[in-house]
């Protein structure tokens, strides 16, 4: 597909619908079943989309950017539904509750190092965790009501953290470098870190479905670390 003119630093899957954010500072929608480069494109952002994530219905679609705005759009709208202004630094990470609808989490760069959570159903700003470092990532455990967080400068870390409290249950180190990359397995039991010191590390963190409980990871000692690959 040839379509932006400038390097692509986001992409979201909905359904057969790619989403894709660029340097161009546009948003396109390509279906992977039409022979066109893209089907729509979206415009609203000042500089760099970094950041791009649909809500689990796949009717709200979340972008940040390097100008530090925050948007949600409706699947088929041409302009923001909702304009978020709050953070002070670009807007990268950016997670969606699948417990609960419309609710929004996303993180700050550098200059902001906050996690921020609204509610896109009332339009409301919910809370601001500091986390005294750069927000690089974000991923919402589907088991439990529980989010992890990657770190670049200061710190490098992960933090697992309880929802709504925004407790610390779980603070896991060994990478050297900003971890830039974070995903969760399809059990949703193991995530994988990925950073700039060229290592994939591997995490137990979360309860299988099955054995759910109120105190999670923290109080049982679950969190352990697997593996780690280097190149």
């Amino acid at each position: 597909m040839e379509s932006h003119r400038m390097r692509v630093g986001a992409l979201a899957w909905n359904s057969s619908l790619l989403s894709s954010g660029s340097r161009d500072k546009s948003i396109l929608h390509h279906d992977i079943r039409a022979q066109d480069d893209y089907i729509s494109r979206l415009a609203g952002h000042k500089s760099e989309v970094c950041g791009l994530k649909w809500s689990y219905d796949n009717r709200q679609l979340a972008s940040g950017g390097n100008d530090n705005r925050l948007y949600v759009w409706n699947q088929h709208s041409a302009h923001p539904v909702l304009k978020y202004t709050e953070h002070t630094a670009a807007v990268k990470a950016i997670a969606w509750s699948p417990h609960l609808h419309g609710l929004l989490a996303s993180g700050g760069g550098t200059a902001d190092r906050c996690i921020r959570f609204w509610n896109t159903t009332t339009n409301m700003h919910l809370n601001c965790v500091d986390t005294g470092s750069q927000v690089c990532n974000l991923v919402w455990s589907k088991n439990v009501n529980e989010l992890v967080s990657t770190h670049g400068y200061s710190q490098n870390q992960i933090i697992v953290w309880r929802y709504p409290t925004m407790s610390k249950l779980a603070t896991l180190t060994g990478h050297t470098y900003r971890v830039l990359y974070l995903a969760i397995s399809p059990d949703g039991q193991t995530i994988v870190t990925g950073a700039g010191d060229e290592t994939l590390r591997f995490w137990n963190v979360f309860p299988s479905p099955k054995s759910q409980s109120s105190d999670s990871l923290s109080s049982i000692g679950a969190t352990s670390f697997v593996r780690s690959y280097i190149r």
